[in-house]
């Protein structure tokens, strides 16, 4: 897309800032009125406002009553909705949570989605009860292809892409993600991304193109090309659909990574880092932009008028619709999930609220009759919904079904579809290492296919992948995708070579080479946050240490969503790959590992960091401009096959990370439970079963996410009282909480009891086979009062005793017991100094 003067102004302004204001802070937070307001540009959309449509507003806005108004603002959620109510209530729109099909049928065919879409449709065009006929619009997070949908093609994450830097690439595949929601009669897509993430510890990082400001500006107006069409004929015509751009502003420059955070910078800098994706998507003719859950400066972007109105929608020239984020206005101060009027006062357009929309909306219409919203504000937020569903022809396209490509089940996964996927994995893929020039590979050895992400489409493709975190997958959930190691069997078996696959790595034939594919497992938002950038899997280290030292050459495939420090596993490679989360089409990978059957290469690694590598656990923030930049790769850095007789010589292994002392708290279960430990529950009927984000249920205990501050930030346990059951977090690696013990520290748990205990309740920790120590809180428990989210604090004294080793710990908590029960988890941790519920001294 050609940039305009002021683009290219602001463009260079970025680099500019990069080095002098980058992540600057202000001298402190003042209200919106005070502060300095930055030069933000002024923006014109290639996609005119057309007077005949303002005039056909203008009628609609007249004949509608105040209640259907109020529903065009209201965005239920699919599971906590039916026609009926929307047909009731007048509803302007409704998502699909990650996670959320329907009928709640994971393996909901296309039928199946056009059916429910026809049924949504047609109740909002009911004039039966003599209301204005609206249509609905549909929106969906199709982040990486329409990844809530089995069998569809399921491109590389946007940090794989940002790898690419080919915007040309990111068009294309746009497109093709927007066919692909058409196909199900989708209208809408939460899409594309435009974060600019500044802190690799965040959960979302891999949602970013870049730490670079100018990258991500030059692929989100392309985004939204490719979702919308160009304007003109092509716009949001046949194939085409309603483009997202989010979060708006700042959601990658939160302090210390934190989802949902602060970001404490200034205007100038919010400006320039953060906002350059939202110059091209306006410029686009983006139609929605998405509010971002995090504050600026201490005030949530929800609730704030100078950015959403006065900057968005007034300087920038945004005409489109402002829709907030999953119960985003609930956290505006003063708000709750069902009555928040500084949310659309400050310039949100529809809420996004999933479930308990009925009370809000209620609260709305009270609202608007009080004056406590203005007409003008609600006639606003209407008019802007209003031309947005003019604009995508949703009131003369007809029921969803009878739209072109609609139910074309030959283009959900087509093969075409697929290739530019396995294209874009080819572009994406980083090599960090090659000594001996090991890569490329002949085809005609014997390669030893290892690593729990080799065969595992799941892990391959990350968060946002048919659930929520990515989790609960299996082989069978991608019909037609093809796993990494799938790729390389097809094209080395075909040329009279032989590949192994073994996860473990043991082989009973000696390969000629290993390509061991590792790294990390699914997670998104919030449960994807970390505290340090060490990637520390002991399992995988151990296993590219234990093929080296057999004297076979170790090509690794490092799968993950974030810059991480390896150097470790580094060192223990002869060959290293930064493959991201490459998404279906595992095959991509192959394409560029080997050489063809003339000893040619095929494809050359193209890909260039995106974001710079850590030479620490704890370097970070780093980011290209800023002083005193010392990564151990820089941006843009990659090799090729062009770059023969490189070495990456032997690289530090000490990781910047202090040594457990026993003097700082330590999370075991915050949001989800933290890495190295997962949530287990099991009963007699099973001991142990892992638990994904969407819960887990036996005959003896169930579990489930909920909402207490955030989204799923805690777990709700129901024991049944059918069979002694235990819910705990579980490790495949010990902690040493010996500095712990000694220091006197405490275990603690934030709960909330729902039904107290009706028999013994057991809190446990374990370190092994007949290793580990209970205590009984029954009393404790029972003391607590029901529906108040409460602490219980228990010295680690009392889990001395001489069956326990704390420097072997594999379980830090569990809470065991054969009556009925019901509590909600939040936070689970150990603090050194803090008093005690309990003590056994």
């Amino acid at each position: 897309m050609k940039k305009s003067l002021s683009l290219v102004a602001f463009s260079l302004a970025a680099a500019a800032s990069l080095t002098a204001c980058t992540d600057s802070t202000s001298a402190g937070a003042k209200s919106a009125s005070e502060r300095i307001r930055a030069d933000w540009p002024s923006l014109t959309s290639s996609v005119d406002r057309d007077p005949a449509l303002e005039k056909r507003i203008d009628e609609l806005l007249t004949a509608m009553t105040n209640a259907e108004k109020v529903g065009q603002v209201i965005q239920p959620e699919l599971r906590h909705i039916t026609p009926d109510q929307v047909r009731e209530y007048h509803i302007g729109s409704i998502l699909n949570g990650g996670g959320s099909f329907p009928q709640g049928n994971k393996q909901a065919s296309i039928d199946d989605w056009l059916a429910l879409a026809d049924a949504f449709y047609a109740a909002s065009m009911d004039a039966s009860d003599g209301h204005q006929t609206i249509p609905i619009m549909w929106g969906t997070d199709a982040v990486h292809g329409h990844n809530n949908v089995i069998g569809a093609t399921l491109f590389p994450h946007n940090v794989g892409l940002g790898a690419a830097h080919d915007p040309e690439l990111i068009e294309e595949i746009n497109t093709v993600t927007a066919r692909e929601v058409a196909v199900t009669g989708i209208d809408w897509n939460f899409s594309p991304t435009v974060a600019v993430a500044r802190d690799d510890r965040w959960g979302r990082a891999y949602e970013s193109y870049s730490e670079n400001p100018e990258l991500v500006q030059a692929y989100a107006g392309r985004a939204v090309q490719g979702l919308q069409g160009s304007p003109g004929d092509d716009f949001l015509g046949a194939g085409h659909v309603i483009a997202t751009a989010k979060h708006f502003v700042g959601d990658g420059g939160t302090g210390a990574g934190v989802d949902r955070g602060d970001v404490v910078i200034t205007e100038e800098s919010l400006r320039d880092i953060h906002a350059p994706g939202y110059f091209t998507a306006i410029e686009a003719g983006v139609q929605t932009v998405m509010a971002s859950f995090n504050s600026w400066q201490g005030e949530k972007l929800h609730g704030h008028r100078y950015l959403l109105t006065d900057v968005l929608k007034n300087q920038l020239g945004f005409d489109g619709l402002v829709v907030g984020d999953w119960n985003g206005h609930a956290f505006v101060d003063g708000c709750s999930l069902t009555s928040c009027p500084q949310a659309l006062n400050a310039g949100v357009d529809i809420f996004m609220a999933p479930e308990d929309w009925r009370e809000l909306y209620s609260n709305t219409l009270d609202q608007v009759a009080a004056g406590v919203i203005s007409q003008s504000r609600l006639d606003d937020a209407v008019r802007r919904v209003l031309r947005v569903k003019l604009r995508a022809g949703l009131f003369d396209k007809g029921m969803p079904s009878r739209r072109p490509f609609a139910g074309r089940a030959d283009l959900l996964g087509a093969a075409k579809h697929r290739d530019v996927a396995r294209r874009a994995v080819r572009q994406s893929l980083v090599l960090l290492k090659n000594n001996q020039n090991l890569l490329p590979l002949a085809l005609n050895r014997k390669v030893l296919v290892a690593g729990d992400g080799a065969h595992n489409i799941g892990k391959q493709a990350g968060g946002w992948t048919l659930s929520w975190q990515g989790t609960g997958n299996t082989r069978d959930d991608f019909p037609g995708a093809t796993s990494i190691y799938e790729g390389i069997s097809e094209i080395v078996e075909a040329a009279g070579g032989k590949a192994e696959l073994s996860e473990d790595g043991r082989y009973d034939s000696r390969p000629d080479v290993a390509i061991v594919v590792f790294g990390e497992d699914p997670y998104a938002e919030m449960q994807g946050d970390l505290s340090h950038l060490d990637y520390s899997s002991d399992q995988d280290l151990a296993l590219l240490q234990r093929l080296r030292a057999a004297g076979i050459p170790v090509v690794s495939v490092f799968l993950t969503g974030r810059p991480l420090w390896v150097n470790p596993e580094i060192n223990a490679s002869d060959a290293f790959v930064v493959a991201w989360l490459p998404g279906s089409e595992g095959g991509g990978v192959a394409d560029v590992l080997f050489r063809n059957a003339e000893g040619e290469v095929i494809y050359d690694f193209t890909g260039r960091l995106p974001f710079s590598w850590p030479g620490t656990a704890v370097q970070t923030p780093l980011n290209i401009g800023q002083a005193d930049y010392k990564p151990l790769f820089p941006y843009g850095f990659g090799l090729s096959y062009a770059d023969a007789g490189e070495s990456v010589a032997q690289l530090s292994e000490e990781s910047g990370l202090s040594t457990t002392d026993g003097n700082s708290v330590l999370s075991v279960f915050r949001d989800r439970a933290l890495a190295p430990w997962t949530t287990v529950i099991g009963d007699e009927s099973r001991r142990s079963m892992p638990v994904s984000g969407s819960g887990a249920s036996l005959p003896g205990i169930s579990i489930k996410p909920v909402d207490r501050n955030v989204q799923e930030d805690s777990r709700r346990v129901q024991w049944t009282g059918t069979s002694d059951a235990r819910v705990g977090f579980f490790a495949n690696e010990r902690t040493d909480l010996e500095p712990y013990a000694e220091s006197g520290g405490v275990l603690i748990v934030n709960l909330q009891i729902l039904r107290a205990p009706s028999e013994s309740v057991h809190l446990g920790m374990e370190c092994g086979q007949d290793c580990g120590a209970e205590v009984d809180v029954t009393s404790a428990l029972r003391d607590l009062q029901e529906e108040k989210w409460q602490s219980l604090a228990v010295s680690l004294q009392c889990f001395s005793t001489p069956q326990m080793d704390f420097s072997l710990v594999l379980s830090p908590f569990y809470l065991r017991s054969e009556g009925e029960m019901d509590l909600s988890l939040h936070h689970v941790r150990i603090e050194p100094s803090a008093k005690p519920d309990l003590r056994c001294d």
